[in-house]
C-alpha cells in the first residue's frame, strides 16, 4: 500500500519522485496567521510525543500521515513506521541532545500525539501555537495536511477549528532542520544546528471574531505624553475594541475600518521605562467575549548623529552578546536558565544585551522588560545568504515580521537588526534595504541596525548599508583574527561613520579546561590581554556608543574542532558550565562599572 502511487502505470513511481515535498511546502503558516496570545488561557501539549527520525523523507513519500491507529497484528500490508506506538521524546527538546546517534542528524523527524477534545461551541475557534521548531514544520491533523512554517526561531499558529473533531484526534508535526542554500540562515553558520520542537506547544480558544493583534507604544515626538494604540480584529465586527489601563486612566474605544484595523492616540503621562526604573503598565483589550492583555513600558530611543538617546538622555550601551545554547539541553531554556543569564549580565554591570543570531525565546524579552535590560534582536540573515533568490527574501521578510509582531510591545527591545557580516554587493544591498524598510514600516519606535563590514584594505568602516540604518554594528576581532592589535587604533582613526557605532562583537577564545595553556592563543591569559587592550582603545572613541563582546557563555558549534575547542566556541566570558568565570569577565565588569558610575 504505502510503496505504491495510485493512478500511475509504474506503481513504484513514488520512490523516484523528488517533488514529493511540493504539496507539503505551502508556507501558509506565517506572520499573517499569527494571533496575539497575551493573557489568553492555554492548554499545554508539552510532554512525550511519539517520534521517529526520517533521513530520506520516507514518511512524506509514503504518506505516513494517512496511517490510522491499528494493532500491528491486524495490519493487512507491511509498513516502515507506525506513528502511534514506539519510541517517544519530550517536547520541548532538541533531538541532538537526546541520543548520541542523533547528535549531528539533519533531516526530517515525525512527532505524533493524541488530542482528546470535547468539542467547540458555536462561537469558538481553536488554535495550535508552536513556539519554535527548527526549521520547516509541517502540520497534519487526523491524516490531513494543514500547512507548514519556515523559520527555526519564531512562533506560528494554525486554526484547527474546521479539522478538529470531538473525541480523539491525532496531531503530527514533521520537523526538518536540513540546511539549504535558499533558507535563512543558509548552510554555513557558526552555531550548532539543533533540530526539533524546542519551545512550548499549546492550544488556545478564541471567539469566531477575535483580537488578532495589539500594538501599544509611546508617540516618538519628545513630549512623552501621548500613547498610540493599534488593534487588528479577525472576523466581522461592527463594534470597537475597548482598551483600558487603570493606572493611566485609559479607557478608550478603538473603532475598526472595513479591514478590521483601528488606531487611536491617547494623552497621558506615563512614567518612562529605563534600565534604572523598568516601569510597566497593565493593559487590557476587549472585544465582546474576547480579552487579551499585556504589560507594557514606555520609552523613547533616538539616534541623532553619532549619539544615542534614551528618553532624551545620552546613553552608552554596556552590553554582552548571548546565544541560546545549553551544554545538556541545547536550545531548550528553562525560566531558571534565563534568570541566570540576566544575573550574570547584572554582575557584568550591563544595561544591554545582543540576542544573536536569531530570535530568542519570547520569555527573555519579557524578563528584560521586568529587569531593565535593553535588547538588540535580530534575524539570521547571516554570512552568504542567497540575496538573488526571491524565496530567500520571502523567508527573511517573514521571520522579521514574526519577530516584530511578537516583541514590539517590549520596551526592552530598542534595535531590530537585519543581518550579520554579509558581503557588500548590489544584490545584498537591495535585499537588506527591503528588510530595513519593512522594519521601519511595521515599527517606528525602534532603531535599525546590522553587523556591517570593515574594508580591510583601507582599514576603515565601509559598508553601503550603513547609510540606511540607525546604528552601525561592527564585529571586530583585533588581537584575535586580526592578530595585529595596533590596526584597531588605525581602523578607528580612519573611520568617520557619522552615526553611532556599536561594537557588536569582539573578543578571543580562552580555554580553561584540562590541558589548558598558560599563554598564547586559546589561553585565558591571552583572552584577558585582548580585553584589556580593547577596553583601553574603545573607551576613547566618541562615536562608539556601545559594546557587546562575544560572548557570555561558551557555546556549541560544529565547525570549530581544534584540541582546545573540540566542537565549542571558547570566547565565552563564562565556561560552558555557565558557572566558571574567566579573567576577562572581571575586566569587563570593572570597565562597565566605571562607565555606569561616570568615572571614565
Amino acid at each position: 500500500m504505502l510503496e505504491r502511487m495510485e493512478g500511475t502505470e509504474n506503481a513504484l513511481a513514488c520512490l523516484h519522485d523528488e517533488d514529493y515535498d511540493v504539496p507539503f511546502n505551502t508556507q501558509n503558516l506565517n506572520a499573517d496567521t499569527l494571533v496575539f496570545l497575551g493573557g489568553r488561557p492555554t492548554q499545554s501539549l508539552n510532554g512525550d510525543w511519539n517520534f521517529c527520525v526520517d533521513l530520506l523523507d520516507t514518511g512524506l513519500r509514503q504518506k505516513w500521515h494517512t496511517l490510522t491507529p491499528m494493532p500491528a497484528e491486524e495490519r493487512g500490508e507491511p509498513y516502515d513506521y507506525d506513528p502511534y506506538v514506539g519510541e517517544t521524546v519530550p517536547v520541548p527538546s532538541c533531538w541532538s541532545m537526546l541520543k548520541e546517534k542523533w547528535y549531528f542528524f539533519e533531516g526530517s523527524a515525525w512527532y505524533t500525539r493524541p488530542i482528546d477534545f470535547d468539542g467547540l461551541g458555536v462561537d469558538e475557534r481553536l488554535f495550535l501555537r508552536v513556539g519554535a521548531a527548527q526549521y520547516d514544520c509541517k502540520v497534519f491533523l487526523n491524516g490531513e495536511f494543514l500547512g507548514n512554517h519556515y523559520g527555526g526561531s519564531t512562533p506560528f499558529n494554525i486554526d484547527l477549528s474546521s479539522y478538529i473533531k470531538t473525541g480523539r484526534n491525532w496531531l503530527m508535526l514533521v520537523v526538518n532542520n536540513t540546511r539549504t542554500l535558499d533558507r535563512v540562515p543558509m548552510r554555513n553558520t557558526d552555531w550548532f544546528n539543533y533540530g526539533g520542537i524546542y519551545r512550548d506547544v499549546v492550544l488556545f480558544k478564541t471567539p469566531k471574531t477575535y483580537i488578532k493583534d495589539l500594538f501599544i507604544a509611546l508617540e516618538a515626538d519628545d513630549c512623552y505624553d501621548k500613547v498610540n494604540i493599534e488593534v487588528e480584529v479577525a472576523g466581522s465586527s461592527n463594534v470597537p475594541v475597548t482598551v483600558t489601563c487603570p493606572e493611566l486612566a485609559i479607557n478608550v474605544q478603538v473603532a475598526l475600518d472595513k479591514h478590521g484595523k483601528g488606531q487611536t492616540q491617547v494623552s497621558c503621562k506615563p512614567e518612562l521605562w529605563s534600565p534604572e526604573s523598568p516601569r510597566l503598565y497593565d493593559f487590557q483589550a476587549t472585544l465582546g467575549r474576547d480579552t487579551v492583555s499585556d504589560r507594557i513600558g514606555f520609552r523613547q530611543i533616538k539616534q541623532v548623529g553619532t549619539e544615542l538617546f534614551l528618553n532624551g538622555q545620552s546613553i552608552f550601551l554596556r552590553g554582552i552578546s548571548v546565544h541560546e545554547d545549553d551544554e545538556f539541553k541545547g536550545k531548550v531554556l528553562l525560566d531558571s536558565d534565563l534568570h541566570q543569564r540576566f544575573e550574570h549580565a547584572k554582575e557584568l554591570n550591563c544595561n544591554f544585551m545582543r540576542f544573536a543570531h536569531y530570535p530568542h525565546d519570547e520569555r527573555a524579552a519579557k524578563m528584560a522588560d521586568e529587569l531593565g535590560f535593553l535588547l538588540w534582536e535580530e534575524i539570521p540573515v547571516y554570512w552568504a545568504i542567497d540575496f538573488n533568490n526571491p524565496a530567500t527574501l520571502k523567508d527573511a521578510q517573514n521571520q522579521l515580521k514574526e519577530l516584530i509582531k511578537r516583541d514590539r510591545n517590549r520596551a526592552s527591545v530598542i534595535i531590530w537588526s537585519v543581518g550579520n557580516e554579509n558581503p557588500d554587493t548590489d544584490e545584498r544591498l537591495a535585499f537588506m534595504r527591503s528588510l530595513v524598510d519593512l522594519a521601519n514600516q511595521m515599527d517606528k519606535t525602534r532603531l535599525t541596525s546590522a553587523a556591517c563590514l570593515v574594508n580591510h584594505s583601507k582599514n576603515r568602516i565601509e559598508d553601503r548599508l550603513a547609510k540606511f540604518i540607525n546604528v552601525i554594528g561592527i564585529n571586530e576581532y583585533y588581537g584575535w583574527y586580526d592578530e595585529k592589535f595596533e590596526d584597531l587604533i588605525e581602523f578607528l582613526d580612519n573611520s568617520d561613520p557619522g552615526k553611532p557605532v556599536v561594537i557588536s562583537e569582539t573578543g578571543a577564545d580562552g580555554y580553561i579546561g584540562e590541558g589548558k595553556l598558560e599563554k598564547g592563543f586559546f589561553s585565558e591569559a591571552y583572552m584577558a590581554e585582548v580585553y584589556k587592550k580593547q577596553i583601553a582603545t574603545l573607551r576613547e572613541r566618541e562615536f562608539v556608543k556601545g559594546i557587546s563582546p562575544w560572548i557570555l557563555y561558551d557555546f556549541r558549534v560544529e565547525r570549530r574542532q581544534n584540541m582546545f575547542q573540540r566542537g565549542w566556541n571558547r570566547k565565552g566570558l563564562i565556561a560552558s558550565d555557565k558557572k566558571t568565570k574567566k579573567q576577562a569577565f572581571h575586566l569587563l565588569s570593572a570597565f562597565y562599572d566605571e562607565l555606569k558610575n561616570g568615572l571614565d
